[in-house]
């Protein structure tokens, strides 16, 4: 071993020792600091642009691609183009026209490569912090559950800025509305686990993430939106579900949230099936709950197949925005297309960038019901996946396929011979091939490496998951930069390399905060 590796190797030991002492001294210094570089850097970026002070909007809207890495992106482009009948690399998703973008480091307090909760966090308060944590600093514990002592690592976020300030609040997501996603926006926790009672320590005496949502309302005039699956932590279980007969509520305290939810503030309503959301009239409605399942709504790929209907994630945005934009002072929503995270949790591209262009098509509706002058529309992931786009493909050739290079009639082949898809993923469950694809990989053996000829599978079906190199139940994060793309008031702010937070100053000038 060389001198100079082994000197690079110590100093990288007593650079981690030295972290972690830090870490122990006060993790909370980390968010801290974080917050007021982020201000900092945002505001000097604004006072040395062009565009001066004067940009100011008074509308905001966050949408969030959860997992959707630039490679996902890039997928997703093509995905779209060749469903449309061109060779699918000179499409454009709709947010691809933005005119501002900037790469976001998604780093944690606590980790390299991060889950939602602190990315989240980071991008609605301002503050990095720590795996697992809902807008609280980084110095809690993740399995404190006493509300006195989580109290002084509560993170204000910025619907709560915008709520003490008479502006519209919503909330969209395909995911469970109590995800770690969109609970940032309304809840403080220090486990992104604690979805229902139920999952906290007997001793708790902080509320759960969808009861937060209940006391959220119950303060001012409450959220006006708040869109998305989950219904079974809001019920009881004693109640039974509205649409499936064998399944119930969840909840193990008796309570019905929904039913607290809508009599918290006049002119509420709440839905959970399509033909209930499309009767919802936006001009006599102040108030919209609306939960259509149980977990996580459908994949886009299967929303369609399902029995009492959902709608589209551009349905709810458009229906979010009729009701937002009711108020003169002006609204902060964000929207998340969750399940991309979950497509490529499971595996299956196919899902993963069906719902990425379900996102475009909903960042679409906001451009089109929107006026980019007083509003801003960010768009961005929390983070990435380990999902590859590779083998020097021919222009033209199906993402999903089988690699064929330019002028070639056969398809590329490994060194065993066999053919090879363009996308794959660097670990996760592996190669399956079922008549449903999605969810329902996780209940079969994990399968990595290469395990049958592709040459007789077709890997464009929609149950095809993508062959794995080291085996996992379930695909993980990645730790490399995500997109981020801006339109409207403060959007020039939106620039270079950037540290995830500094997202959430953005939107703050933007609004004048």
């Amino acid at each position: 071993m060389s001198s100079r590796f082994m000197a690079r190797k110590v100093g990288v030991l007593l650079a981690s020792a030295a972290m972690c002492t830090l870490a122990a001294a006060d993790d909370r210094d980390e968010s801290r600091t974080s917050y007021g570089v982020a201000s900092a850097k945002v505001s000097e970026r604004d006072r040395d642009s062009d565009h001066g002070r004067s940009s100011r909007g008074k509308n905001v809207i966050l949408f969030v691609g959860d997992g959707m890495g630039v490679s996902t992106v890039t997928a997703a482009r093509i995905f779209e183009g060749q469903d449309k009948g061109s060779s699918g690399e000179e499409n454009a998703l709709s947010f691809d026209t933005f005119p501002h973008t900037a790469l976001i480091k998604t780093y944690s307090v606590n980790q390299q490569t991060s889950d939602s909760a602190p990315t989240a966090t980071a991008m609605v308060t301002g503050f990095k912090t720590n795996d697992g944590a809902i807008s609280v600093a980084s110095g809690v514990d993740r399995f404190e559950s006493n509300a006195a002592r989580i109290a002084p690592f509560v993170l204000e976020t910025i619907l709560e800025q915008a709520e003490r300030r008479g502006l519209s609040t919503g909330i969209v997501s395909t995911a469970r509305i109590t995800h770690a996603t969109p609970a940032v926006n309304y809840a403080h926790i220090p486990n992104r686990d604690w979805e229902r009672a139920g999952q906290l320590p007997a001793s708790a005496t902080v509320l759960d993430i969808a009861a937060q949502l209940i006391a959220k309302q119950k303060i001012g005039d409450g959220l006006e939106v708040v869109l998305g699956g989950g219904r079974e932590m809001f019920l009881s279980t004693s109640v039974a579900d509205p649409e499936y007969a064998t399944r119930t509520g969840r909840r193990t305290d008796g309570r019905n949230l929904p039913q607290e939810w809508v009599a918290a503030q006049p002119k509420s309503t709440y839905v959970w099936n399509k033909a209930q959301f499309d009767a919802v009239n936006p001009n006599n409605t102040k108030h919209l709950f609306g939960l259509f399942e149980p977990s996580h709504m459908q994949y886009e790929a299967d929303r369609s197949s399902d029995g009492a209907g959902e709608p589209s994630l551009a349905d709810l945005t458009a229906k979010a925005i009729q009701i937002l934009s009711k108020n003169r002072k002006g609204y902060y929503m964000m929207v998340e297309a969750g399940r991309i995270d979950h497509g490529h949790h499971a595996g299956n591209a196919y899902r993963a960038l069906s719902d990425t262009v379900a996102l475009s098509d909903a960042v679409r509706t906001a451009m089109r019901m929107t006026d980019r002058d007083d509003t801003l529309i960010l768009v961005t992931a929390d983070h990435s996946h380990v999902f590859t786009i590779a083998g020097y493909p021919e222009r033209g050739n199906p993402i999903l396929g089988l690699v064929k290079t330019p002028g070639s009639t056969n398809f590329s082949k490994d060194f065993q011979g066999r053919p090879y898809t363009t996308v794959s993923y660097a670990n996760g469950p592996g190669y399956a091939s079922l008549a449903t694809g999605g969810d329902i990989r996780s209940a079969l053996p994990v399968t990595p490496g290469r395990v049958v000829d592709l040459s007789i599978i077709d890997t464009m079906d929609e149950g095809f998951h993508q062959e794995s190199l080291v085996g996992l139940s379930s695909e993980t994060h990645a730790g490399e930069d995500v997109a981020l793309y801006g339109r409207g008031p403060k959007s020039h702010l939106v620039g270079g390399t950037m540290e995830q937070n500094e997202v959430y100053h953005i939107m703050r000038a933007a609004l004048g905060f």
